[in-house]
């Protein structure tokens, strides 16, 4: 972008594109680059989709803590199911004061 700007003779920013075989429109692009984010602008970045931010520690000690707790609710579940059952089976009540399932 120096060397077109430092042309001044009619044709020479023509010669300069063909020779680095550019397009005009790279010129405007790197120009308004230039003028809208600085020479920050013009720094070369990564191509495709932006990459997941990674989980923190915390994050992960979260997940594997919320993981170890799902398997012990689904296991104190299925210990309740087989109570009822056994309830059932043996034909004693369950008291009143017990949460159904809709409870929470």
């Amino acid at each position: 972008m120096r060397e077109a700007d430092a042309c001044r003779a009619p044709g020479e920013v023509g010669a300069l594109l063909r020779r680095e075989a550019l397009y005009s429109s790279h010129l405007v692009a790197w120009r308004r680059q230039l003028r809208e984010h600085g020479v920050r602008g013009l720094a070369r970045r990564k191509r495709g989709p932006a990459t997941e931010a990674k989980p923190s520690a915390r994050e992960l000690q979260l997940e594997r803590e919320k993981k170890k707790l799902e398997k012990k609710l689904a296991k104190a579940e299925l210990i309740i199911e087989f109570q009822k059952k056994v309830h059932a089976l043996l034909g004693i009540p369950l008291k009143s004061h017990e949460l159904d399932e809709d409870d929470s």
